[in-house]
């Protein structure tokens, strides 16, 4: 083997800005760069179709706003409710960390909904086959920041890959010693492979034309990889321990299950107009 395991002493700040003392995270470089990548990807497809200027730049705006909110309400109410419940100004310490995917999933589809209504008045699965086109790069640069950040790590493993998270706290009480799975890095790859498959859908099949069925394997691209690498991720709260299912694989199943369903239904709309052909 060439590699017997990665010593990871990344440090989690990129820069201090002077005079202020305020210190510039990768995770926050990598959430910003996201959420550019994903507006610039967006506007492609909008001139792509001829779409209104201004209905991008108001989806720009439900969105950040959807996922900043969804998910800090998704880590407190999901995984530490009691704490967050007998405390609600602890939720607003967002700095502090705390934000869960899942919250920022079910943000922006009420975000979706809303701007559906107010917007575009057209179905939120045309504006959802649009939007996660670029949704995995970003998520995967948002898990860069948290391996920048040494968190959110597996299990210990003997794999020649296998990080030594050496600047984490919770690394050093309960591995010392023993590199653990990058699981940072194998839900990047699957991000990433679930957008480049969405924009050969997009671009080269047409496959926007059938309502649902980018957002349906989008679903299932995202979030059944994301069940199964959940077996190898340490719990985030203790109220997991002695689980047959974590709390991210039980948020994971209804989005899996929806996945499905609209993909099917998307298959079904596209073998009906193939036949009118």
């Amino acid at each position: 083997m060439l590699l017997s395991f990665i010593t990871w002493t990344a440090d989690p700040v990129a820069f201090t800005i002077p005079f202020f003392e305020r210190e510039i995270r990768w995770y926050g470089i990598a959430f910003a760069l996201g959420f550019w990548l994903g507006w610039w990807m967006v506007s492609k497809i909008w001139k792509n179709e001829n779409l209104k200027t201004e209905w991008i730049d108001k989806l720009f705006l439900y969105v950040i706003l959807a996922t900043a909110i969804g998910a800090r309400l998704g880590h407190c109410f999901f995984y530490d409710p009691d704490r967050y419940l007998s405390n609600p100004l602890e939720i607003l310490k967002i700095w502090e960390g705390g934000l869960a995917s899942h919250g920022g999933t079910l943000g922006i589809i009420i975000a979706i909904w809303i701007y559906s209504k107010r917007v575009t008045h057209t179905s939120m699965l045309w504006t959802f086959d649009r939007l996660v086109v670029p949704v995995g790069f970003v998520a995967a640069l948002i898990r860069f920041g948290n391996l920048m950040n040494s968190e959110i790590f597996g299990h210990a493993t003997t794999l020649p890959w296998g990080f030594c998270f050496v600047k984490s706290k919770e690394w050093q009480d309960l591995f010392m010693g023993q590199p653990c799975h990058p699981t940072q890095l194998y839900e990047a790859f699957f991000y990433i492979l679930a957008s480049l498959i969405c924009l050969w859908m997009y671009w080269k099949r047409k496959d926007y034309k059938y309502q649902g069925l980018i957002f349906g394997v989008f679903m299932i691209c995202i979030f059944l990889p994301r069940f199964f690498i959940e077996f190898l991720k340490n719990n985030q709260e203790s109220f997991e321990e002695g689980m047959i299912l974590n709390m991210g694989q039980l948020l994971s199943i209804p989005f899996i299950i929806a996945g499905i369903w609209f993909t099917y239904k998307g298959i079904q709309e596209r073998n009906k107009s193939l036949k009118k052909r």
